[in-house]
């Protein structure tokens, strides 16, 4: 079983790495409001941030200021619960419109991993922290 959650606490660790990796290249990250945005700061995030749920911006806010950003592509990393899948495949659908590339590949392989576990982006840190503690605990465990 330890193997089993190592495995999945270090892939969880490499797609965040290449997340940072992304933001730091300039390409801007759509999360759903400002817990999200300081998720992404807490896990080392640098780069241009967007809320799609705050301030009182609506779908055609959003898109307008993607459009201003004159970036060939966004990552999409919205909640896993099921209003972040429709905010994800309604952005999608519009920025590709847009031949603005809407980038869910960090979304998706998150998702996967985490299951059920997790509906909510800022719910992620604490996900891994529970995930060390288990790990370390099982290894303990197995030395006795």
């Amino acid at each position: 079983m330890s193997t089993r959650l190592r495995g999945r606490y270090e892939k969880i660790g490499q797609i965040i790495e290449k997340l940072v990796e992304e933001s730091k290249k300039g390409i801007p990250i759509l999360v759903e409001g400002k817990k999200d945005v300081y998720t992404l700061k807490q896990i080392g995030i640098e780069g241009k941030i967007i809320t799609v749920k705050t301030g009182g911006k609506n779908f055609s806010d959003v898109i307008s200021e993607i459009q201003t950003l004159d970036a060939p592509s966004v990552i999409l990393f919205l909640d896993f619960d099921r209003r972040g899948i429709e905010g994800t495949r309604n952005l999608a659908t519009e920025l590709e419109r847009l031949h603005i590339k809407a980038n869910i590949w960090f979304w998706r392989k998150l998702g996967g991993l985490i299951n059920r576990d997790v509906q909510y982006v800022e719910s992620i840190p604490n996900y891994l922290e529970t995930l060390k503690n288990k790990i370390t605990t099982q290894t303990r465990n197995y030395s006795l």
